[in-house]
């Protein structure tokens, strides 16, 4: 297949993007590289510079490439950010995933695969959170999130999209080639790395009178390679709708750095903080409908494994793509 991967120049969107060139998909990226990089674009795939905010720019894309399916990344993804800025999240990931719609139905583009979030679920009732739950998004992140969730339900009835919500927990790990690189880096997992190269003084834990075990916040860490597998089953299947994509198993953010301290032998400082606002104490993925409907088996159940990969590429990468 032919397929449009929008924001395909960030995190998940590179990784992503080479598991569908290796497995003989063609890739055009679109990308305006506002916080991906270029250095993250696989040299196999075609790319284009071009914003979504800009329907000008992505409608000429999108007829250029005349793509069977879209997978869709391109978005802002900082809940503080969101908090202080609701407007910017709203213009970029609802705004611009209005234009990225009108340009695929005037393509005739059918199928879109969207990289949505457990942030529209907010604090769960009950965990494992299932994709029958309540969504009520905490923060302008999730909300706009959800904003597009439900133009994707609204074009799939009334004209003709054939849209999937994958709603993930939290991704991490590496390939040999792509890694987590951002700026400002707000994900534990890089940052616990980043301390153990000294590339930062100490990682910070926030709060830690939670009800958990160890009083930390505990969720659920999913290799960025599942989730790249996942995206690629969700591009060939017959079904649309939401699926929740997780290990099922929860860690702590004190098991989090005890195990980066195992797996790079090094020092991890870390210090007390208070408490962020909005932080659920558990957030695990109940993910059986992907397993079940979409033939998915992650690969990675293990937090140290999923370490080990992003510890390689830090060692390799200490300064980010910048090296």
């Amino acid at each position: 297949m032919k397929v449009l991967v929008t924001g395909g120049a960030g995190y998940i969107g590179s990784v992503t993007a080479e598991l569908l060139l290796d497995a003989g998909h063609e890739v055009v990226v679109f990308d305006n590289l506002e916080r991906g990089h270029r250095e993250a674009v696989d040299p196999r795939a075609c790319f284009v510079l071009g914003d979504l905010r800009d329907p000008e720019s992505i409608a000429r894309a999108m007829a250029k490439a005349s793509p069977d399916a879209v997978m869709h990344f391109a978005a802002y993804a900082l809940v503080g950010e969101s908090m202080e800025h609701p407007e910017r999240y709203f213009r970029n990931n609802v705004a611009g995933g209005i234009h990225l719609v009108e340009a695929m139905i005037e393509a005739g583009v059918r199928r879109i695969v969207f990289s949505s979030t457990c942030a529209t679920y907010g604090q769960p009732a009950q965990v494992p959170i299932t994709e029958d739950a309540p969504q009520r998004p905490e923060n302008p992140y999730g909300e706009s999130k959800l904003a597009f969730e439900k133009l994707l339900r609204w074009c799939e009835e009334l004209r003709g999209l054939r849209p999937v919500f994958l709603r993930y927990f939290n991704a991490c790990g590496a390939t040999e080639k792509f890694g987590e690189d951002h700026d400002p880096e707000t994900h534990l997992v890089p940052i616990v790395l980043q301390a153990a190269l000294g590339k930062r003084k100490e990682v910070q834990i926030y709060g830690d009178d939670y009800d958990t075990p160890d009083g930390t916040c505990i969720r659920d860490y999913i290799h960025i390679v599942d989730l790249a597998q996942a995206h690629m089953l969700a591009l060939t299947s017959s079904h649309t709708g939401p699926f929740n994509l997780g290990t099922g198993t929860g860690y702590s953010v004190k098991e989090v750095v005890e195990s980066a301290r195992r797996i790079t032998g090094r020092a991890v400082p870390a210090v007390l903080a208070p408490r962020r606002p909005g932080d659920p104490p558990r957030l695990v993925a109940g993910a059986e409908k992907a397993r079940e409907r979409l033939g998915w088996k992650p690969r990675f159940h293990e937090l140290e494994d999923i370490l080990e990969s992003a510890w390689k590429w830090h060692q390799a990468h200490p300064d980010g793509y910048k090296s």
